[in-house]
């Protein structure tokens, strides 16, 4: 499964590494002449922010650009024709990663089109987003500026495509296992999980990278399967394995691993490689205050194993286990009391020394290796403690789960998904798996917690049509084939797309659960509307028996009833119910003796005939004038129930009607004298200006949230609010002391049309944001451009050969849709509708 989608070329890292100041870095921390860690950290901090002759970004022609291009260096290009509210985020990012990629030797430019020069690049505004990675004049790698999103992203990315031939990225154990039994004897390897590409975790894997590359063989992968399989439970935070296959020389021995403990920075990793390099045990004969190691060099304490003549082999054998264990956490040393000219206690059998300078060593009597370990473990865990503590001091609570998305990626971390259960598609497989066969694609990128989120439920739906659909389900990750997803329009993640005989793809607006996604499918099964041909059929399909195994998906059929002669009102009614496919049943019938349906149901054509499963009663409303929007807005509305469970997932929809709220909340079941009253007023039409609706707190737990933000405290249920969410905010309670019934409820309704009731609280009007910033870089671009008048957007066009390829490339552009500012159909198509009442949901489901 290939999941990087650079260009493998076989191009040398060399003249990058050995003008490098990263490179050298590094390798200074590695000399002896460090006898201090802290000296060294201090050091490279100093490189880090040194700051250097160029340290901005580069604004060059196309024709200057491609003339500083030298054979054999690395540059990173982005090309446009003006700054824009859409890219001025994105280049802060690129400006900022304008001194880390120097320090590899990969200079930055952003190139300004102008009319008096032609380059390929210039021109096209589907590769306005995209940045483009040379060496010399050919073209490596071209990245979305979409999976740019900060400046570790740009240094992550920009590494990982120069050092193809150091990592390895891999999907499956099978992979690890080749890789380990090719090296053993060899090399040993560097094996690291990130959650996502683009990561700090990923770029401090790619610099280390970068300097041990030729010395170690670097391994990456973002499976948690994967990672799972080798023994590790933890699959929230990045991890990194160092396997010792260089000493094994039996083929069918597996290669030892040790765990690095500290998080993935660049010099925890350098810190944890230099300790594997290092003799497992020293022997020693000297003072243990005086030895000096590479450990206490790193940071790290010194075990002594206390050894004598008489018991020097099984000292020795002692050492090397507790050695095996300690790995990557403390020196171990055999300590010779034979040759010791200083005073070690008789009793004692081990001397453990801590890294700071000053503190006494430890003559301790251990008498197992478990004690060991325990000891030194404990010792480091008193250390992260102090340090978790100050950081607390500085830092934000970052267990808060601002995002109801991110807490649910959060809480099945450690689930393991079937993803075996759909086809991953590729650039190479996609049009010959759509166009072979019924197929819903997800497209989605791995680093969005939304679109993981999603593909859970995704799963979810391969599990419940397993074997039981004829409906392919695929998934395409963006973040991966970028150029894949944007050929077929997808601008935003997660979306998924029905293809049939892979034309004319349906896209689904609906929300992101598995019920939701199953119901699209299951009324897709059908061709909408259906043509009904008879008036037996239409009696039929009123009553549900012609489709009754989809009426659990849609409790509503709709048929329109036309004269034969009614050519304008049936093509409205049928870009409708096309409109409307995989949300309801619709049918249409225009025989010559649809005047026997039209008389049996007093509907006057051309008119619709709602049919009610549930209550098992049939409607009828006129269509006369009606147009396409008009049509869909009706069936919509029809669609809705008099008095709903309000719920996460269908609050959007009622929302969207913009009308107060008449919230009852009840602790369970709805009270029956209640429901009685309000449907009463319903039907005697009191109740239209007001959307009335229940909330069952045990089905919907926010609820308790809700009301202690009305009333400070939870007050006894049942409770009646209405909550005017789109006019002024005001909450106000019916008396609690009052039963509800029909008059009491009018009574109460009309004081507050008069304005003689008082509210209890008022919401705030600004739109909620969460306690924690986020980071969406797309939403930023998008809100940025949304407060611009329109204009021409700069563009960038793809040039395969920097200098010479003047060969011309077919214009296959894609333009994003306005964001619609108004619940109008402004531009009227099917995801306008539900995105209005998603936004509507995003921004007042916690001012509710």
């Amino acid at each position: 499964m290939q999941r990087i989608a650079w260009k493998q070329q076989n191009y040398s890292t060399e003249q990058n590494r050995q003008k490098s100041p990263a490179h050298v870095r590094l390798q200074l921390m590695m000399s002896s002449s460090f006898n201090k860690f802290r000296v060294g950290i201090s050091f490279v901090m100093m490189s880090i922010f040194y700051k250097s002759a160029v340290d901005s970004l580069s604004e060059l022609s196309p024709q200057k650009y491609f003339s500083t291009l030298q054979p054999g260096k690395a540059s990173l290009a982005y090309f446009c024709q003006a700054d824009s509210p859409r890219t001025s985020i994105f280049l802060e990012e690129l400006n900022e990663a304008v001194k880390p990629l120097q320090d590899y030797g990969i200079s930055v430019a952003k190139v300004n089109c102008v009319k008096e020069e032609t380059s390929r690049y210039c021109g096209k505004e589907k590769d306005l987003m995209k940045a483009y990675l040379f060496r010399g004049n050919i073209l490596l790698r071209e990245f979305p500026t979409d999976t740019l999103f900060d400046v570790n992203a740009i240094v992550a990315h920009v590494l990982f495509s120069l050092l193809f031939n150091e990592v390895k990225y891999i999907t499956t154990l099978e992979d690890l296992q080749n890789i380990e039994n090719a090296l053993k004897g060899k090399a040993n390897i560097a094996f690291s999980y990130v959650r996502a590409i683009g990561t700090p975790e990923h770029r401090a894997v790619m610099e280390t990278a970068f300097v041990y590359g030729t010395t170690y063989k670097f391994v990456l992968t973002t499976e948690t399967a994967l990672l799972e399989s080798i023994g590790t439970e933890d699959i929230e935070n990045a991890h990194l394995y160092f396997f010792h296959c260089k000493q094994v020389l039996d083929l069918t021995e597996q290669c030892r691993r040790t765990l690095m403990e500290w998080p993935l920075t660049t010099l925890n990793i350098h810190r944890f490689i230099k300790t594997m390099e290092a003799p497992l045990v020293t022997e020693v004969a000297e003072d243990p205050q005086q030895v000096s190691t590479v450990h206490l060099q790193l940071g790290l304490p010194l075990v002594f194993i206390v050894s004598q003549q008489a018991t020097y082999e099984a000292d020795r054998r002692t050492a090397e286990w507790a050695a095996w264990r300690l790995l990557g956490k403390a020196g171990v040393l055999l300590l010779l009391r034979d040759s010791l000219e200083a005073d070690i206690p008789q009793h004692a059998n081990v001397v453990f020394r801590r890294a700071e300078e000053g503190v006494p060593v430890e003559f301790l009597v251990l008498h197992d290796v478990d004690l060991i370990i325990s000891h030194v473990e404990s010792n480091m865990h008193n250390e992260e403690i102090q340090e978790d503590e100050d950081e607390d001091m500085e830092s934000p609570d970052m267990d808060i789960q601002d995002d109801e998305v991110a807490e649910t990626v959060y809480r099945d971390r450690k689930r393991r998904l079937p993803l075996e259960l759909t086809v991953e598609l590729t650039e190479e497989t996609f049009d010959e798996t759509v166009v072979a066969s019924d197929s819903i694609v997800l497209f989605y990128a791995g680093w969005q917690a939304v679109s993981m989120a999603f593909l859970q439920s995704y799963i979810d739906l391969a599990i419940k049509l397993k074997g039981t659909s004829t409906m392919l389900l695929t998934r395409v990750n963006c973040a991966d084939w970028s150029d894949l997803c944007a050929k077929q329009n997808v601008t935003e993640f997660p979306v998924v797309k029905m293809y049939k005989e892979g034309k004319n793809p349906v896209s689904y607006t609906g929300m992101l659960g598995t019920e939701d996604l199953l119901k699209f499918i299951q009324l897709n099964r059908i061709s909408c509307p259906v043509n009904i041909t008879s008036v037996q059929e239409a009696e039929e399909y009123l009553s549900g028996e012609l489709y009754k195994d989809l009426i659990s998906y849609s409790s509503v059929s709709v048929l329109g009833l036309f004269s034969p002669n009614m050519t304008t009102a049936k093509e409205d009614f049928t870009e409708a119910g096309n409109y409307l496919k995989g949300c309801v049943i619709t049918g249409i019938y225009s025989e010559e003796d649809v005047l026997i349906l039209s008389n049996k149901y007093a509907a006057t054509l051309p008119a619709l005939l709602l049919a009610r499963h549930k209550e098992g009663k049939i409607e009828s409303i006129p269509l006369a004038n009606s147009h396409a929007q008009d049509i869909v807005q009706i069936i919509t509305n029809a669609l809705l129930e008099t008095f709903p469970e309000i719920t996460v997932e269908n609050l959007p929809i009622y929302l969207r009607l913009q009308k107060p709220l008449l919230i009852l909340f009840s602790d369970g079941s709805i009270n029956p004298q209640c429901k009685k009253a309000v449907l009463t007023l319903v039907k005697e039409k009191h109740l239209d200006s007001l959307t009335p609706c229940w909330l069952n707190l045990k089905n919907t737990p926010v609820g308790r949230g809700i009301l202690q933000a009305y009333f400070n405290t939870l007050p006894p249920l049942p409770l009646l609010v209405v909550v005017s969410l789109h006019s002024g905010g005001q909450v106000f309670a019916f008396p609690s002391d009052q039963a509800i019934t029909e008059q009491n409820l009018l009574l109460w309704l009309k004081k507050l049309e008069a304005g003689l009731e008082s509210h209890i609280t008022i919401l705030p009007a600004g739109e909620w944001k969460p306690p924690l910033p986020a980071y969406d870089f797309l939403s930023m671009m998008d809100a940025a451009g949304s407060q611009q008048p329109t204009r021409r957007e700069s563009e960038c066009t793809k040039e395969m050969d920097a200098q010479e390829n003047d060969k011309k490339h077919e214009d296959k552009s894609a333009s994003r849709k306005e964001p619609i500012e108004t619940l109008r159909i402004k531009h009227w198509n099917r995801s306008n509708w539900f995105k209005e009442g998603e936004k509507s949901f995003r921004h007042d489901n916690k001012e509710l």
